[in-house]
């Protein structure tokens, strides 16, 4: 995973630190929560082996923080757990340093009045 040289140049060696393959793979679903990923695609998208994504996603799913469904994956929809875990935090952190945080009235103009049409309103 690369970063600029903006980021290179004026973070610490601690902000550097590489997130470990489940923060990444964590990080990536928390940032696209509202859409669900095979483990292939989630690995090209977060650089890894799909292996390493395997066993990531594994994990993760053992401690309740993504849900599996047939091939895809998504990020539980449990804030709580979310937040009560550290990697979670760390990864939400520099990917808010690398991406800008979100705006969520911003985010609310763009999205749409209804739900989707598959959308579960249960």
């Amino acid at each position: 995973m690369s970063i600029d040289r903006e980021t290179f140049e004026s973070a610490s060696e601690e902000e550097l630190a590489e997130l470990s393959d489940p923060e990444r793979v964590l990080g990536f679903l928390a940032a696209n929560d509202d859409r669900a990923f095979e483990a292939r695609e989630i690995a090209a998208r977060v650089d890894l082996e799909p292996g390493a994504v395997s066993t990531a996603l594994s994990r993760l799913k053992e401690r309740g923080l993504v849900e599996h469904k047939a091939t895809y994956w998504a990020v539980t929809d449990d804030e709580g757990r979310l937040t009560d875990h550290a990697g979670y935090e760390r990864a939400t952190e520099l990917f808010n340093e690398q991406l800008g945080e979100e705006d969520e009235q911003r985010w609310r103009e763009h999205a749409p009045d209804e739900p989707h049409p598959g959308a579960d309103d249960s």
